[in-house]
């Protein structure tokens, strides 16, 4: 397969070490293109929940898959996350084309790119990281849940559900903190000058124009490896969302649903164990 040359590929949310992370599906992305600059924007690896006991073969190959483009020429930017805050300690080191940083501002042809991964505007981060944490758990589970669903809906002949996009789309709270969180990741780009604030952390793949009485930008979100198989991708003067669309089937085989019974277990007995104890 003939790889897209892309000038910029932003991806985050990848949550590596999770049940619900696509492995499978990013792998097929990252071997069809090679990208001069790869921006990893945050929550790439889930520190919070990482277990011994849950890092399947697909997600090591996500690793290697970004090595590789390492190898030939790509340079990559791993910029932290609130789930993998624990790296925020090397910020600065740089391994050849690699460099761990906790923002990013690339000068593109068409303007500077303020890039972070947007957990700075989180209040339940700043003020309740147990919480956030416990809340993690409970959307790991959900994911997880939601996977079963699908499988039993495929083998209906039925499309797919989002529980989670349905939960979010249903509480008003949740679209205005997603409404206050563009917002204001618009309003301190603008006062810096910079012509896109790139973030991810909310899940929620967007690209439009925001503006007020100081000027405008244009606010990108990249989405996750989650639930929406999102990155964004510059090239040429233009931003784009992809949108990854599964290449095999999508039904799921006998040793797979062994595997997301076994997931399930886990889950379960981390759910039942984790003290919920202050921070």
């Amino acid at each position: 397969m003939e790889k897209r040359k892309i000038e910029l590929v932003v991806i985050s949310d990848v949550h590596l070490g999770t049940y619900g992370a696509r492995a499978n599906e990013l792998i097929q992305y990252l071997k069809s293109i090679q990208p001069e600059i790869l921006v990893l924007n945050g929550d790439i690896i889930d520190i919070w929940q990482f277990s011994k006991r849950y890092f399947p073969e697909s997600h090591m190959q996500v690793v290697k898959c970004i090595t590789s483009m390492l190898s030939k020429g790509s340079k990559v930017y791993y910029v932290t996350g609130n789930h993998d805050e624990m790296l925020r300690k090397f910020k600065g080191f740089t391994l050849g084309n690699f460099q761990i940083v906790n923002k990013l501002v690339l000068p593109l042809s068409t303007g500077k790119a303020w890039i972070f991964h947007g957990d700075v505007f989180d209040t339940t981060m700043k003020h309740s990281k147990w919480v956030a944490k416990l809340g993690g758990k409970g959307y790991d589970l959900l994911i997880l849940i939601n996977t079963c669903i699908n499988w039993v809906s495929q083998r209906l002949g039925r499309g797919k559900v989002s529980l989670s996009k349905k939960v979010k789309d249903s509480v008003k709270g949740v679209i205005k903190y997603v409404n206050n969180f563009e917002e204001t990741a618009a309003e301190i780009a603008i006062e810096n000058g910079y012509q896109y604030v790139v973030c991810g952390h909310i899940h929620q793949p967007q690209i439009r124009e925001i503006s007020n009485k100081k000027g405008s930008t244009t606010y990108l979100n990249s989405g996750d490896w989650v639930e929406n198989s999102t990155s964004l991708e510059f090239h040429e003067g233009q931003w784009k969302i992809y949108q990854h669309e599964i290449i095999e089937s999508n039904l799921i085989t006998r040793d797979e649903e062994l595997h997301l019974a076994l997931s399930y277990e886990l889950l379960m007995k981390e759910l039942i164990q984790a003290p919920l104890v202050h921070e």
